[in-house]
C-alpha cells in the first residue's frame, strides 16, 4: 500500500483518476485526457507511481523505434495503508483533504467545460446530509456504501457511462471516545 504523500499529489491523483477502472493507457493517451499537465510532469509522474508499484505496465509495443507502454492501476497498491493514515497529523491530514477538494474542484470544473455538459440530464449529484449513527451503525454504513460502487466497478462499457463517485465522510465534532 502507498503513503498518502504518493497518492494526494495533485497530479499523481489525476493520472490514478484517469486510470481507474479504465481500460490500460499509454502515457500519450493520458495526455490527452488531461492536457493541461505538462508531458514531463506526466512522464515523471508515471514514473513515481511505477516505482511505487501503484500502476504497473499492461504492455508494450514497439512504435517507431521506441517503446510504448501501456499502464494500469494496482489497485490493492492505490490505498492507503491505514496504519500510515493512522500516523498522519492534522496538518498531513488537512493537506491530503485540500488536496482532494481541489481534485474534486478541478473534475467538476473540466466536466463544465464541456461545450454539451448538462448537468441535470448526466445526472451530476452533489448533496450533504446529516446522520446520527452510532460507530458500529456508521461503519455498516461506510461498507454498504463501498459494496455498492465497488459490485459496479467492473461493469462493461456496453452503452454505459464512466461516472466518478466520491465519498467524503466528517463527524460535525470530534469524538468524546465513547465508542458506540
Amino acid at each position: 500500500m502507498a503513503t498518502a504523500d504518493l497518492l494526494l499529489h495533485p497530479v499523481r491523483m489525476r493520472i490514478l483518476q484517469a486510470l481507474f477502472d479504465a481500460d490500460p493507457l499509454t502515457t500519450a493517451q493520458l495526455r490527452a485526457r488531461i492536457p493541461d499537465i505538462a508531458p514531463a510532469t506526466m512522464y515523471r509522474q508515471i514514473a513515481t507511481l511505477v516505482e511505487a508499484g501503484v500502476l504497473e505496465v499492461a504492455e508494450e509495443r514497439r512504435v517507431r523505434g521506441t517503446t510504448e507502454r501501456s499502464y494500469r492501476v494496482r489497485e490493492e497498491e492505490a490505498v492507503v495503508d491505514p496504519a500510515a493514515r493512522a500516523a498522519m497529523s492534522r496538518e498531513d491530514h488537512l493537506r491530503a483533504f485540500t488536496t482532494f477538494a481541489a481534485s474534486l474542484m478541478g473534475d467538476f470544473d473540466r466536466y463544465l467545460a464541456h461545450e454539451n455538459a448538462d448537468p441535470i440530464a448526466d445526472g451530476v449529484v452533489y448533496r450533504q446530509a446529516a446522520v446520527w449513527l452510532s460507530d458500529d451503525e456508521f461503519a455498516v454504513m461506510i461498507e454498504e456504501i463501498e459494496k455498492a460502487v465497488v459490485s459496479r466497478m467492473g461493469n462493461t462499457r456496453d452503452g454505459r457511462i464512466r461516472r466518478v463517485i466520491s465519498l467524503v465522510a466528517v463527524p460535525d465534532e470530534p469524538s468524546a471516545g465513547t465508542g458506540s
